[in-house]
């Protein structure tokens, strides 16, 4: 790719720019009654929770057309604890409420994936994530999977080289375990209307596995 610099994005000239035409000439214009009509509504059967690695991409590996998920990203695709009040800004939680309640979805999926930057980052020391506050808050959510982890580890039941994969995928349980506290979550679920499912991408197969409450695994979809 070549450097673009201030002079040449004002003047039009963007890699992403020529995203956009490609878009608009390849995708929009043959669909444009599609488009339009999306346009006025939207009802998404799917609310997907997922990292924002940029290399896990919810539409395409799910093979969707743009309004059938209801999508939020965040750094290892955390689920915040479930709060009454609302005298914090909370975004994520504030799609989840949005999705189940406005949206009415018939699903929640939450993601993760291979080689996650974020899942390593419980890993590092406190100095490293220094220029980092706002990261380092947030991974808090998934401290209770790093202590699990490494009790793990302690009692020799994985070794080092399984920690990441290990880690990205209780992380996944975890926090379906987080958006089981969310009481119109459970209502819902009770009542046959919605349900939830944690999976793991594993980007260089091109494989994606999901939890089997039952048999307290991941398996893979074939």
């Amino acid at each position: 790719m070549k450097e673009i610099d201030q002079q040449g994005s004002r003047a039009g000239d963007h890699p992403l720019f020529d995203g956009i035409r490609e878009f608009v000439a390849n995708e929009f214009v043959p669909r444009q009654q599609f488009f339009e009509e999306l346009g006025q509504e939207q009802h998404p059967h799917t609310l997907f929770i997922g990292c924002s690695d940029s290399r896990v991409v919810p539409n395409l590996v799910t093979r969707t057309f743009p309004g059938e998920l209801f999508v939020v990203r965040n750094i290892a695709n955390l689920v915040p604890y479930y709060k009454k009040d609302s005298d914090t800004f909370l975004a994520t939680s504030a799609v989840i409420e949005y999705a189940v309640k406005q949206m009415n979805v018939s699903n929640i999926v939450v993601c993760g994936h291979s080689n996650c930057g974020g899942c390593a980052a419980l890993y590092q020391e406190r100095s490293e994530l220094k220029d980092l506050p706002h990261t380092r808050k947030w991974l808090e959510l998934a401290l209770p999977v790093k202590e699990a982890v490494e009790e793990m580890m302690a009692k020799q039941r994985i070794t080092l080289e399984e920690r990441s994969e290990y880690t990205e995928k209780m992380n996944v349980v975890e926090q379906v375990n987080h958006l089981m506290r969310y009481p119109y979550v459970r209502q819902r679920i009770k009542e046959g209307r919605l349900s939830v499912m944690g999976w793991y991408y594993r980007i260089e197969k091109g494989e994606i596995h999901y939890y089997d409450l039952k048999q307290k695994r991941f398996i893979r979809i074939e």
